[in-house]
Parts: C-alpha cells; sequence; structure tokens
C-alpha cells in the first residue's frame, strides 16, 4: 500500500510540475526574448527623433512627434534571428521595423532593411509589408489600417523573408547588412506596439 501511495504521489508531482512549465509566460525558456510585452520593455530600447512614445492601453505607441520620425531603438545589436510583433496602425500610419541598422543614432531605409507599415504610401509596390528599396511585394498589398496585425521577420545570412498576418510578402536576398540593432518608427499617424519578441537562429 505505502509503495502505491508514494507511486501516487510521485505522478501527482510531476503532473504538477509539468502543468506549471506549461503555465509559464517567458518566452526566454523558448529562445526568445521580449522587447515589448504589452506596457513593458521601454528600457529596451533608446529613443531616437521626437516622437511621444508612452506605455498605455495595454501597448507601447506613440501618436505624434516633430517634423522628421522617431524611433525606439533597441540596446543591442542582432545579426540572424526571427522577429514576431503584434501592431495596430491608424489608416494613415507610416511607421515600421527597421533591421540591421548601421548607425543607431540615424535610422533610415538606407542604411537598415525596413518592414514597411505605410498603407497609403504612394507606390505601393513598396507598402505596408515590403522591405523598402530592397523588396517589392509578392502580389497585392495587404492593408494594416485600422486593426491588429502580426509581422514575422527573418533575417538569416542574406536571406530575408517578411510574413504579414500569415502571408508571406517578401522573400529576397541581398547582403548590403549584416548585423545591427532594431529600431520601431513611427513617422506619423498612430502605431502601437502589443508584442514584439526575438529569437536568433
Amino acid at each position: 500500500m505505502k509503495k502505491r501511495t508514494s507511486a501516487a504521489l510521485a505522478v501527482l508531482a510531476l503532473a504538477g510540475a509539468l502543468s506549471g512549465c506549461a503555465g509559464m509566460s517567458n518566452p526566454l525558456s523558448f529562445g526568445w526574448t521580449p522587447l515589448v510585452d504589452g506596457t513593458r520593455g521601454m528600457e529596451n530600447f533608446n529613443s531616437v527623433g521626437g516622437a511621444n512614445w508612452v506605455a498605455a492601453e495595454g501597448a507601447i505607441q506613440a501618436s505624434g512627434g516633430g517634423s522628421t520620425p522617431g524611433y525606439l531603438v533597441t540596446r543591442n545589436s542582432y545579426k540572424d534571428f526571427v522577429i514576431r510583433a503584434e501592431f495596430w496602425a491608424s489608416d494613415d500610419a507610416n511607421s515600421g521595423i527597421f533591421m540591421r541598422c548601421q548607425n543607431p543614432n540615424v535610422i533610415t531605409d538606407e542604411s537598415c532593411y525596413e518592414a514597411n507599415i505605410f498603407d497609403t504610401r504612394p507606390d505601393p509596390s513598396y507598402g505596408t509589408g515590403a522591405i523598402v528599396k530592397v523588396a517589392k511585394l509578392n502580389g497585392p498589398m495587404i492593408k494594416a489600417g485600422g486593426k491588429w496585425n502580426t509581422f514575422e521577420l527573418t533575417a538569416k545570412g542574406d536571406h530575408l523573408v517578411v510574413v504579414l498576418n500569415g502571408v508571406k510578402t517578401v522573400d529576397v536576398r541581398d547582403s548590403k547588412f549584416a548585423q545591427g540593432p532594431v529600431a520601431l518608427q513611427w513617422g506619423r499617424g498612430t502605431i502601437k506596439w502589443r508584442k514584439v519578441e526575438i529569437r536568433p537562429i
């Protein structure tokens, strides 16, 4: 009887431990590093430019700034990685995720890879889901305005892939930039980042 009781207790203890692991929300245990998690994460970035970044309403967001775009630039540099992001953009938003930036104090689409968020871009082939000046959209532009969206961005060597709301919008090879910080942009309208996480590959 004692043996049965001990075995039963061991099974219950193991089940409890597994249940606890399953409930863990820390993505570090799976190789993911959170950059933005709801209103948390501002400490992971340096602010460049004059955007009015604030942590509010379950996201890190900006809706105004100066005459030039503002950015949240990661304090760390990244080489090969996958980024997963959840964002909300107003219909008139001009934003994006800049990758492998060469100068953390000067963020441009000439010195970084920019996964664009810009539904009203005059040349829609480089609109939302494209990599500006590097890769046009594979198909019609998926508009992001007025709703929550997901980005999955992969950079491995010279291979760059953009997936927007589950649709692959870019698959290209380009070797201009090998490593650098990541930057979140506000350029116009309202942009909200609810979750941004990165995993080296």
